[in-house]
């Protein structure tokens, strides 16, 4: 698809269901967020999503749904908006969600539409819902990098990277782009109208931001499923992730 914010066209992968060509009905989305340095076709490639997607909804364990996998690797890596020439998450909502529930039959409902991702998908898991809970029924993300645990870390993130951020530009990145700070601001009500899947291995290299996250909710009242497995930060981990995600998002898709 042709993206007038990035400037750029835009790949992407789409799971459709088995009974999809057959059917005339609409189906739910999830949305599955790849980590840095896969793109669209991680999910494909490595999480083996067509195999256990099919499985899941051929067991009764899933409902048919339509899977959205787009690239967030292009250009400049991430799930977020990063200056004037890199507004992907501006990309994601207001083009990339419109187009393709428009060209695939997609139910375009809160209680329809779910989002989850691997690390830094994960991250844009957490940040897309709470950024717009009034957009998604479920968020699961897994082994996700939250940002940086502090603002001062987020200050030597960027001083890394580049001297040209101001550090007003500097605070107000971490603020929009930070989970754990988010959960802070976000109101209990929009926080608690998401189901949350949270889950991290044990030997995962970001299970402090996972477990932090799982505390911050606790102490908000916001219910929600954390997990913590066996398990280090790979691909392995997430293929046995996959089909419990699948399941969890579909308990919203069937009105539980």
């Amino acid at each position: 698809m042709n993206s007038k914010i990035l400037k750029s066209e835009r790949k992407y992968a789409v799971y459709l269901p088995p009974d999809y060509q057959t059917s005339e009905r609409s189906y739910p989305v999830l949305y599955l967020l790849h980590g840095a340095g896969d793109d669209q076709t991680g999910w494909v490639q490595f999480g083996e999503v067509l195999r256990i997607a099919d499985k899941a909804i051929k067991d009764g364990t899933a409902t048919p749904m339509i899977i959205v996998m787009p690239d967030a690797n292009t250009g400049k890596r991430g799930y977020f908006n990063q200056g004037a020439d890199w507004r992907y998450e501006d990309f994601f909502f207001e083009e990339l969600m419109p187009y393709v529930e428009g060209k695939f039959r997609i139910k375009g409902e809160k209680k329809y539409r779910a989002v989850a991702g691997l690390s830094m998908g994960g991250g844009g898991s957490f940040m897309y819902a709470l950024h717009h809970p009034e957009l998604f029924s479920s968020a699961c993300p897994l082994s996700a990098y939250v940002g940086p645990l502090t603002l001062e870390d987020q200050k030597m993130r960027y001083a890394a990277i580049s001297k040209e951020y101001t550090e007003e530009e500097v605070v107000d990145y971490y603020n929009k782009h930070n989970a754990l700070n988010l959960i802070e601001r976000v109101s209990v009500e929009d926080m608690k109208s998401i189901r949350w899947y949270i889950d991290c291995g044990d030997d995962d290299f970001l299970y402090e931001g996972n477990s932090l996250m799982h505390i911050a909710m606790r102490k908000k009242g916001v219910p929600h499923e954390y997990r913590v497995r066996e398990g280090q930060h790979n691909w392995t981990y997430w293929r046995e992730s996959l089909p419990a995600v699948l399941e969890f998002v579909s308990q919203a898709f069937h009105q539980y």
